[in-house]
């Protein structure tokens, strides 16, 4: 049965799905919200998709899932990948995909979405730079984290890794500049050279008006 990924192509947290559902080789497929019109807050979204207004939602015949880590780590139940080998690295996936979406994720898709996606006349550079400097405070923990290591939480990539990527792969300025973060660079180029990666835009629909 395909899997079916509610999402759009400028959510980050979408494409921690996404990719995770490429990398395994599922049978899946997209579909769109126009999240930029208000799909995900209209009366039928929020009644038979997700009470929370947001985004991704994988359903998996009966079953439907919000939040990208639960979604997730249903996906390491499903196929038995990516949730750490050990139970000590599955605490430690855990621990890194929380971190993220606390941390990272959270102040880099708002600082994405301040500088490209707001109309120029309500952004407000104090909270860009605000914003920014959370970014870039989590960016230099993963950094040093990645000192002598390939992956985050394993010996091979995990749920981790997905969480924490999916922001570094868009190409909008949004203050992150890879080359400032040699770690992180290297890790990226380790991702993108698994079999099944594919950037955001060329596995989900894009939502911004006029994007291509």
């Amino acid at each position: 049965m395909t899997l079916k990924l509610h999402c759009f192509g400028e959510s980050g947290h979408s494409y921690k799905v996404a990719l995770a559902l490429n990398v395994a080789g599922l049978d899946w497929e997209p579909v769109h919200i126009d999240f930029f019109r208000g799909g995900s807050r209209t009366p039928e979204y929020l009644a038979n998709v997700n009470e929370m207004g947001e985004a991704p939602v994988l359903v998996d015949g009966d079953l439907k899932l919000s939040q990208s880590g639960v979604i997730l780590d249903y996906l390491s139940e499903k196929t038995g990948r990516f949730g750490g080998e050990t139970p000590e690295e599955r605490r430690e996936v855990l621990r890194w995909v929380l971190w993220d979406n606390h941390k990272m994720s959270s102040q880099a898709g708002v600082t994405r979405f301040l500088t490209n996606f707001l109309s120029p006349e309500k952004r407000n550079d104090d909270v860009i730079a605000f914003c920014q400097g959370r970014m870039m405070a989590a960016l230099k923990v993963l950094d040093g984290h990645m000192t002598e290591r390939d992956w985050i939480a394993g010996r091979d990539v995990t749920n981790a890794d997905f969480s924490c990527c999916s922001y570094l792969f868009y190409d909008e300025s949004f203050g992150f500049d890879r080359k400032a973060y040699p770690n992180i660079d290297r890790w990226l180029d380790r991702i993108a050279d698994l079999p099944g990666w594919r950037h955001p835009y060329d596995l989900m629909p894009r939502a911004f008006p006029g994007a291509a």
